[in-house]
């Protein structure tokens, strides 16, 4: 049988020496609450140190050694974090935690190393034989599931086409490889009676490139509409400044308006916009929007027994409206 004051001493040292509470239960062969009955209620962990123990236990044991020495020679070598993790068989956030921060790479130099080792992977002379044959840069990037950028820095300089010559059209085949547009040729055969449609479509090319080589006195399409210059305008002046001269007088205006009319037919009469007559006019003697309306559209003085009257006589609204001189809504509304 087993000493109790030896079994609480041993109990006591594995536990300050950081063991758990679990750990020391199965080393010593009893249940963890008697792990707990020799532990002083003083030195017993809380939840946040425990967990923080635990992960420095863990991290002493040979097998966190030896996985944190792998994640450390594979990141080191190059390789992403998520080619680590897939070798690994563990998740991305367990390699995170097992590089130190002062090994970590940058997001520039990460983007570095991916795309050398992704170019590495490429096959060189495959992308060259499909380039020189026709293939597109952007067709061979989408083939290789990389950027073309990535493809054209794989192809030689004396390769490269032209943009002109580079493109293909699905709906209507090439007349021949590596046509120039010559500025000659296009002409003499517009000339000739050559359509610009026509020139485009064999020269791969837009229109427009085909308009922009022919001059405008050989151009049979419509030419090209030009932009009238307006005439300079003379600077607004400020207040003190000269007033516009109109052809009424302003007290000529004002006796207008006092007379019933508008703003609009005023300067209509004067060749002025109707604001220039409003500010001719005291604003003590500007009519509001309702008192216009009024007076320029003066409701007819007709009772609902006139409405009823034609309506009797078999008019129908919309008769009745152009005879009194109102809307089919008002009439409506009178009757």
């Amino acid at each position: 049988m087993r000493d109790v004051k030896v079994l609480a001493a041993l109990i006591r040292r594995r536990y300050r020496e950081g063991a758990s509470i679990a750990v020391v239960a199965r080393e010593l062969g009893v249940s963890k609450a008697t792990v707990r009955r020799h532990v002083p209620a003083g030195e017993r962990r809380d939840a946040a140190a425990a967990a923080r123990q635990r992960h420095r236990n863990r991290a002493q044991t040979p097998y966190e050694k030896a996985l944190r020495a792998q994640v450390v020679r594979l990141y080191g070598s190059g390789m992403p974090q998520q080619r680590v993790a897939a070798t690994l068989g563990i998740s991305v956030e367990a390699v995170v935690a097992r590089i130190e921060p002062g090994q970590r790479r940058s997001r520039q130099e990460a983007a570095r190393l991916a795309v050398e080792q992704q170019g590495e992977l490429l096959p060189l002379e495959e992308i060259v034989a499909r380039y020189a044959q026709g293939a597109t840069m952007t067709e061979l990037g989408r083939l290789y599931g990389v950027h073309p950028s990535t493809i054209r820095r794989r192809i030689p300089d004396d390769l490269i086409r032209s943009r002109s010559r580079g493109r293909t059209s699905k709906s209507r085949p090439r007349t021949g490889p590596g046509r120039v547009l010559v500025d000659e040729e296009v002409r003499r055969r517009y000339a000739a009676g050559e359509s610009a449609y026509a020139l485009a479509r064999e020269f791969d090319v837009s229109a427009h490139t085909i308009r922009a080589r022919i001059p405008d006195a050989d151009w049979r399409g419509r030419p090209a509409e030009k932009v009238p210059v307006p005439a300079p305008r003379s600077a607004r002046p400020g207040p003190g400044g000269v007033r516009m001269v109109l052809a009424l007088s302003d007290e000529e205006v004002l006796a207008r308006y006092r007379a019933g009319q508008s703003a609009t037919a005023i300067g209509r009469a004067a060749g002025v916009d109707c604001r220039t007559i409003l500010r001719r006019i005291p604003e003590s003697e500007r009519r509001s929007h309702l008192q216009a309306r009024q007076l320029y559209r003066p409701a007819p003085d007709v009772g609902a027994d006139t409405i009823r009257a034609l309506r009797a006589r078999g008019l129908s609204w919309e008769a009745v409206a152009a005879e009194v001189g109102l809307s089919v809504k008002t009439v409506r509304a009178r009757a």
